[in-house]
């Protein structure tokens, strides 16, 4: 049940009720309106990072200092072939299409929370003809009635209710640019993965197929040796198991690798047929890793700066939510011609107007407000949680790639010196082989073992980039060249 006193229309006429005027009562109530809620705590951060041995000690950057921020970060990897993919994502892919969309939509709802602080001027022509009874022909009269009018009314936004829904509206358009951008940056990131995922499947697929050709070269040689009674056929046997199972492994890539090509079409907005990307052996360098401090993390990071103001509306809708306590006051104004003739219709004894203000105050809601109240403070809390925890798994973030980043470098050096150890002892085993000291056996372990060793290389190699992919995408998609 809900029933509202328009104050207008309400009178104190019993001496025993103090003589209130209708602006007396508004400012009594202003000075009651509490529509503001408190900001929530920040996020204390460090000055460093924990794992921030692999980088160098931060120093601020002044105010015109020679700094270079660059989002096109992809670039810093020095390949062609993704710059042009990156410059393709931007134009074809669905998901941003409907981020971007997001922000038209933001923008409507701006305009429209703007539009209610102006006045609003109606324009209302009416013509009837009715009948009714009386002394006229078969007992009724007729008559004719015109108004034209203008009318207009203009909310007073005392209590900011709102100005408070324009500052949430605003606070979500500014989300919805940088949810875009968020968007933006998984994209490009994710694509950047992808695309290094696919030259890695390339880089194994030769390894593969030059490891094959080297078995097949191995198998002849032991059926050669098999015909001339120097080998077993349990060599030709093992000879051939390296070979088929090489060419199976070899198959294996080269479905991977299309399916990574078929998941960047995808990203581009494309379909897989229509994208056709050239093989190559050669994997991008990873760029080395300048400084970074915290400070510029929180600044760069597009989800940070959208659950933030997501975070800031969150409390606008608090002042929104409790403005409903107080009455609703507006000025309202109507002028028009009223007439029983359309012809003499404008004409200055015809005029009628109207002006004054109006209040309207909900008495009873049978607790709607206070729910919708409590309500808004509930949604502020989960944003405010939701932000701290964006925040702090930013961090966490790094934090784990800069030691992932730091052991690969550990990881990279013994791998490359193991790799040489396996490739020496191959030629070394297959030299005694040749020679009859060792049987097949031993050949296929020095074979396992230099395969081993070149796929765990290009797969080091392969998680170096992807980690600085991702740093690069936790820090905002940009750092700092101090």
């Amino acid at each position: 049940m809900k029933k509202n006193i328009n104050l207008r229309s309400a009178s104190f006429t019993n001496s025993s009720f103090p003589r209130l005027s209708v602006l007396t009562l508004v400012l009594l109530l202003s000075a009651c309106a509490q529509t503001k809620a408190p900001p929530p705590a920040t996020v204390p951060l460090t000055a460093e990072f924990k794992e921030a041995s692999y980088w160098k000690s931060a120093r601020a950057t002044r105010a015109g200092s020679d700094t270079v921020v660059s989002e096109s970060w992809w670039e810093m990897f020095n390949d062609p072939v993704l710059n042009e993919l990156q410059q393709k994502l931007l134009l074809g892919n669905e998901n941003l299409k409907s981020a971007a969309a997001q922000i038209a939509n933001a923008k409507a709802v701006l305009k429209a929370s703007q539009s209610a602080l102006w006045p609003t001027v109606s324009l209302n022509a009416v013509g009837t003809r009715s009948g009714n009874p009386g002394s006229g022909q078969n007992g009724r009269t007729t008559s004719n009635s015109y108004s034209l009018a203008v009318d207009t009314s203009l909310e007073i936004d005392l209590w900011g209710r709102l100005s408070k829904a324009t500052d949430m509206a605003n606070a979500s358009l500014q989300a919805s640019r940088d949810d875009y951008d968020a968007a933006r940056l998984s994209a490009q990131a994710t694509l950047a993965q992808t695309y290094f995922a696919m030259r890695v499947a390339e880089a194994q697929q030769a390894i593969l197929q030059r490891t094959t050709t080297a078995n097949q070269r191995s198998l002849e040689l032991t059926e050669a040796r098999y015909q001339s009674g120097v080998a077993g056929q349990s060599d030709v046997l093992q000879a051939k198991i390296q070979v088929k199972t090489g060419q199976v492994q070899l198959k294996d890539a080269v479905a991977q690798r299309a399916q990574l090509e078929h998941a960047i079409a995808v990203l581009l907005g494309v379909t897989p047929a229509a994208l056709n990307i050239s093989s190559t052996t050669t994997l991008p360098a990873a760029p080395a890793v300048p400084v970074l401090i915290p400070s510029t993390l929180l600044e760069r990071r597009p989800d940070i700066a959208a659950a933030e103001r997501k975070l800031v509306a969150a409390y606008a809708q608090i002042g929104v939510k409790d403005a409903a306590f107080f009455p609703d006051i507006s000025l309202s104004a109507n002028a028009g011609y009223r007439s029983s003739s359309l012809s003499k219709l404008i004409n200055a004894p015809n005029l009628v107007w109207s002006l004054g203000p109006s209040i309207l105050l909900s008495i009873f809601d049978g607790g709607a407000r206070q729910l919708a109240s409590d309500q808004a403070r509930a949604a502020a809390d989960i944003a405010a949680s939701t932000y701290r925890q964006t925040v702090l798994t930013s961090l966490q973030e790094v934090e784990d790639n800069l030691v992932v980043l730091e052991q690969l470098d550990a990881e990279l050096q013994s791998q490359t010196e193991a790799l040489q150890a396996a490739q020496r002892n191959l030629e070394i085993t297959q030299e005694q082989y040749k020679a009859g000291t060792v049987s097949y056996l031993n050949v296929v372990t020095s074979q396992n073992a230099a395969l081993s060793s070149e796929s765990n290389l290009l797969s080091i190699r392969n998680r170096q980039l992807a980690a600085t992919n991702i740093l690069l995408k936790n820090i905002g998609g940009r750092w700092l060249k101090l």
